[in-house]
């Protein structure tokens, strides 16, 4: 069968935050259908990789090719947020808070993402802000939005430590969703059972990035 994820190509991949350095020079290669975990100290620049390939850090140098395409233009970038599904760290809720139901339905929404939050046991938080979940039920939902977006043709998900707030039952329930999405995944977590369960595993130390055996 042909692959349902996009292999990612990260060249010569540099980051930084101000004037720090938070990414030097990373190459990597994620084939298609691949389960790869990002692992290390906080600060190591895990998340701004992640957040890189989304295009949600820009002051970058080097390429990063998805599926083979490099996103150059507005219209690459939005392309881009089509093929990679995002399940992001807590944040600050803003001056308009979402609804579940909005987060779920908004754009490059997928009734199973509705699905996917009823098998989740977080069905019942459709008119709940998502500012006011639990931090378990926040990425749950997330968990539900990114079925949904695989449903809509994501072939990429981008986790940034989506078991992070899970009690242990819950993550292990999160770990086979996630890893039973059928994509390419690209995964910062400090759960040593969701690394363990990756194809590949990888450790990020001062901007620098090392396979792990």
């Amino acid at each position: 069968m042909p692959p349902r994820g996009a292999g990612i190509r990260i060249t010569a991949l540099s980051c930084t935050h101000g004037s720090v350095r938070a990414v030097a020079d990373v190459d990597l290669e994620v084939e298609a259908d691949t389960r790869v975990a990002l692992v290390g100290t906080n600060g190591s620049g895990k998340s701004t990789l992640l957040r890189a390939v989304l295009g949600l850090h820009r002051d970058t140098g080097g390429t990063i090719a998805v599926d083979g395409h490099v996103a150059r233009t507005g219209r690459d970038w939005t392309r881009r947020r089509r093929e990679c599904a995002w399940i992001p760290q807590r944040q600050s809720p803003g001056s308009f808070p979402l609804l579940v139901r909005e987060l779920l339905d908004g754009p490059g929404g997928h009734p199973a993402a509705r699905d996917a939050a009823r098998d989740l046991g977080v069905g019942t938080l459709l008119e709940r802000p998502v500012s006011t979940l639990s931090g378990g039920q926040f990425q749950r939902v997330h968990l539900a939005r990114i079925a949904g977006s695989v449903a809509d043709g994501a072939r990429v998900v981008l986790a940034d430590e989506p078991t992070a707030a899970l009690d242990f039952e819950a993550r292990a329930e999160a770990r086979s969703y996630l890893l039973g999405l059928g994509v390419t995944v690209l995964v910062v977590t400090h759960d040593p059972d969701l690394a363990a369960a990756c194809d590949r595993r990888l450790e990020m130390a001062a901007g620098s990035l090392r396979e792990v055996a």
